[in-house]
Parts: structure tokens; C-alpha cells; sequence
């Protein structure tokens, strides 16, 4: 697709934004007094700009993001934010470099010293988690065009519940455990590979991917950002800095009244409710539970260790040269009448299948102990999700979650003390 052809495209898609953007709120503004009016609303691929200049750009959105959601505190700003980001990093850059994908040129050259990470990937890694490290999510907020294409959708999203919503939250750290694995035992880039997004940002993609991606752009209209929320590797970085964060996205400017309109319009189950105003338990309860937990966590650890030792043959299926001896060898035994593209080239060279399953032995090998650490790692989550949720935290007002917040400003307009606070700055001046 020529230059010319893709600024059209993009032209196109920031109309239809446009008109999404007039229509995206999930129900109708709350009046809070008379008068009070709507506010308005690996290595990249040969690109079309060099790729510091994409890096000063990237670090540019995210000062902007930064500005709109805690200096403005404007949604149609960041919607706006988003819809560029949307256009340059999506479909102009064709989402690369991506700071997802970063993570694993980083992941590989702390694993091989020998590796040398180019300085644009590096800014596109470390930018976005030194932003999250002082004021949040502002990332995913608008300027992560994996982010934004789900945000444009999100038109009716509705509540997950709050106990799948948990569950459901531990499969990010599952995808960057095999990631990370994948690029230990070079199997590749899988969050490249799987990107289910890039099929659209490039006019081009296996129909498979294209699927999926359509599949999650459909069930994103209804439930907001699921790869943001339940697949995104690098949001899991992104939320560790977050927890830390200086200047964190909050939901009022000032004291909350618990009016709850904010939980209503964040479709991300994102705000914390007040704790029940009810007797607390014995400490010596609380004390209890939470040292039986930490005397668990070792036993978690051990057994998502053994779950990951035992999982290593079907983990190994990652890497290309046991797809391909598995291949040989269902051809060999007759199972498939054609040959795949694969096969068909290791059959034209002179490599014997002999030598393919000694190297496939080995790969299965190396697959053992590092799917162990793998299931270590999940097990070390689980254990830290389940002391977490049995350590309650007093909350007097409503709070958004540092963690789960993508700071997409969509509780400001609802918020009674954010519009009051709005129109005495508008009558002052």
C-alpha cells in the first residue's frame, strides 16, 4: 500500500473516530445544576520515518497523555490523542516498533549478553513504564495503538464480574512467562507472531490472525479492551509501575461524595469501592490467615514448577523444529497425504530425519528446566494474588485501581465534584 494510499486510510478511520467519539458515552450525562452543558468532546520494518524520530514522538503522546488525564483531566482530549496515536502508530507505522513487542528484544538481551537491543527499541521499552512509574497508566490511556483500536470500539461494554475479572487477570502473566520462555529456547518472537492486531494495521495477515483479531474487535464492543485486560504481556509491567506510581490517575479532583456514577461508566472494573462499614475481624484472624498463606506459597511454588516440568513436551511445540519433526514423522507414518511448505523444504535438504529428531531431543531437553521456572513463576503469582486478596485495605471513598486504571478519563464527565469544580474555574475567569 503506497504513503498516499495509507494517509487516506487514516483519514478515513479519524472520521469514523470522530463520529464514534460523539457516541461513546454508555449513558446520558448526569446534570449536576441548571446551566451545565456537555464539555466538548525485533527490528522494525523499513519505515517511513527514522526511528528516533518515532521514539520523540512516542515520548511526545505520552507528555500529552500525561497532561490531558492529570492537568486537563479531558476525555475528548485523549480520545483525540488516541485517534492519532491510532493512525501513526497503527496503520502509518504499521505497529512497529511497539513497546508490547519490545519486550522481547529486551527479554533476549538480558538472556544473551551478546545481544545488542538498537536505542529506538529501547526508548519504545523503557518510555512507556517510565511514564507508568510517576503518573500511570498513561500509556494504554492513548498513545498504545493496540490500546486504542479496542477503545474506539468499545461501545456497549458491560461489567465482568468481579471474580472472573480476577481470574481472568492472571492470564497476562501467563503469556509473558511463555514469552519470555519462548525467547529462552528460540523459539521465536511470539507476541509478533500472535499479534492479533497487525493483520489490520497492515492490510495483510494469515486468515487465522485476522480471525482472531476480528474475533477480539467483536467481543471488545461489549467488553472493554479484552487484550488489554486478559492477554497484554506487557501491561504486567505497566501495572507493577503503576502500583508505585507519584501522580496516579485519580477519579475527583476533590473530596468524593460516593455518588458510585464513576463505577457505572468505567467499563474496565477499574474503581474500587469503599469497604464495608462493618465491624472489623480479630487481628489475630487476619494475622492467622495471612501466615498460612505465606507458609503456602513455597508448596504453590513447588507444585507450578512440577505443572510446568510436566508440561514441557506440549511447551516445546512452540519451537519450530519440534512442529517440524512431528510433522516428518506423521508424513512418514502416512497420516498426511500432502507435505507443508516446511516439510517439503527439510525433505529437499540435506539434513537427515535422523539428525532432526537428535535435534529435536535436545530442544525438548532445553524445554525442561526452563518450563519449570515458568511454572515456578505462575506459581509465585498465584500465591501473591491470593495474599492480596486476603489482606483487606480500608477504603473511605471510591478509589481508582492503580493497577487496572488505563487512565482513559471516561468517569471524568460523570464525576458531580469534577463538573462543579469545571464551572466555578469557567464563571472565575
Amino acid at each position: 500500500m503506497t504513503g498516499r494510499t495509507r494517509i487516506l486510510a487514516g483519514l478515513a478511520v479519524l472520521i469514523l473516530l470522530a463520529a464514534r467519539g460523539w457516541a461513546e458515552f454508555r449513558f446520558p450525562m448526569p446534570e449536576f445544576e441548571s446551566g451545565y452543558e456537555q464539555p466538548e468532546l525485533h527490528t522494525p520494518l523499513p519505515g517511513r520515518t527514522n526511528d528516533l524520530v518515532d521514539a520523540a514522538v512516542l515520548a511526545a503522546a505520552l507528555a500529552i497523555a500525561a497532561w490531558l488525564v492529570l492537568r486537563r483531566r479531558s476525555r475528548p482530549g485523549v480520545f483525540t490523542l488516541t485517534a492519532f496515536s491510532l493512525i501513526y502508530f497503527g496503520f502509518w507505522r504499521e505497529g512497529c516498533v511497539c513497546p508490547v513487542g519490545s519486550l522481547q528484544n529486551v527479554a533476549e538481551a538480558v538472556l544473551d549478553p551478546g545481544v545488542a537491543v538498537p536505542a529506538a527499541i529501547m526508548w519504545f521499552f523503557l518510555l512507556p513504564l517510565l511514564f507508568a512509574l510517576f503518573f500511570g497508566r498513561v500509556f494504554c490511556a492513548a498513545v498504545c495503538p493496540l490500546g486504542a483500536i479496542q477503545e474506539v470500539v468499545a461501545v456497549r461494554p458491560v461489567p465482568v464480574p468481579r471474580a472472573a475479572d480476577q481470574v481472568l487477570r492472571l492470564i497476562p502473566y501467563a503469556y509473558l512467562g511463555v514469552t519470555v520462555l519462548g525467547v529462552a529456547t528460540g523459539s521465536g518472537y511470539l507476541i509478533c507472531r500472535y499479534d492479533p492486531f497487525v493483520g489490520f494495521f497492515r492490510q495483510g495477515a494469515s486468515f487465522n490472525l485476522v480471525l482472531a483479531g476480528g474475533l477480539l474487535l467483536v467481543a471488545g464492543m461489549f467488553i472493554g479492551r479484552p487484550y488489554c485486560r486478559y492477554l497484554c504481556p506487557y501491561g504486567v509491567l505497566l501495572g507493577w509501575m503503576s502500583r508505585f506510581a507519584k501522580w496516579p490517575p485519580r477519579i475527583t479532583p476533590g473530596e468524593c461524595i460516593q455518588c458510585a456514577l464513576c463505577t457505572d461508566a468505567c467499563p474496565y472494573g477499574a474503581i474500587n469501592e469503599p469497604t464495608p462499614d462493618t465491624p472489623p475481624e480479630p487481628r489475630r484472624q487476619g494475622v492467622r490467615r495471612l501466615a498460612i498463606l505465606l507458609l503456602l506459597t513455597p508448596v504453590i511454588v513447588a507444585v507450578g514448577g512440577a505443572t510446568g516440568l510436566a508440561s514441557h513436551a506440549v511447551l516445546a511445540r512452540l519451537h519450530p523444529t519440534i512442529r517440524l519433526a512431528e510433522r516428518i514423522a506423521a508424513e512418514d507414518a502416512g497420516d498426511f497425504a500432502e507435505m507443508t511448505i516446511e516439510s517439503e523444504t527439510f525433505r529437499a535438504s540435506r539434513t537427515t530425519t535422523a539428525e532432526l529428531y537428535e535435534e529435536a531431543r535436545r530442544v525438548r531437553a532445553d524445554f525442561k528446566g526452563k518450563s519449570a521456572w515458568l511454572g515456578a513463576f505462575l506459581g509465585l503469582v498465584i500465591a501473591c494474588r491470593l495474599i492480596a486478596l486476603a489482606v483487606v485495605r480500608k477504603r473511605e471513598d471510591y478509589e481508582a485501581d492503580r493497577v487496572a486504571c488505563v487512565a482513559c478519563a471516561r468517569c471524568f464527565p460523570y464525576c458531580p465534584v469534577e463538573n462543579k469544580d469545571a464551572q466555578v474555574e469557567s464563571q472565575e475567569t
